[in-house]
């Protein structure tokens, strides 16, 4: 099941994986990040896009995140790839990537600390599900 490298059920599994984990993150702190956010539920469900929509962006991005961590994994080498190495390069990936964009997005524009900690919590468990299922399952 792989073609140039890259496994593509674990691509597929990370993904699930990650966007379900969104789905709990952000229902069991939906208050605390509208709140974060200034805005209440009505206001951002009439900014936004259909739920669909939005939806079907995420999964792509998040198959998207997969391809590329999994092409960073494959880097390491033959036999380098492993749950362990998966979970640092998630790690490293956040820290380096992820949380900067974040801190710097959130800080010009004008957004709470808190909601800069929800995202980046969001993110870190995203990419850590990511890693840890590719590096399981392996990219090739």
């Amino acid at each position: 099941m792989t073609f140039a490298g890259v496994n593509y059920l674990s691509l597929v599994m990370a993904a699930a994986g990650s966007f379900l984990f969104g789905g709990v993150w952000y229902g069991a702190l939906a208050r605390p990040w509208l709140a974060a956010l200034g805005k209440s539920d009505a206001e951002l469900k009439a900014a936004t896009a259909p739920m669909s929509v939005l939806f079907a962006i995420t999964i792509v991005a998040q198959l998207v995140m997969a391809w590329v961590l999994a092409g960073i994994l494959g880097h390491l080498g033959p036999g380098q790839v492993t749950l362990r190495t998966g979970l640092i390069t998630a790690a490293l990936c956040w820290l380096g990537f992820v949380a900067t964009t974040l801190v710097i997005n959130h800080g010009y524009q004008g957004s709470r600390p808190v909601l800069t900690l929800i995202d980046a919590g969001h993110w870190l468990g995203v990419l850590l599900i990511q890693g840890a299922i590719i590096g399981w399952l392996g990219v090739g």
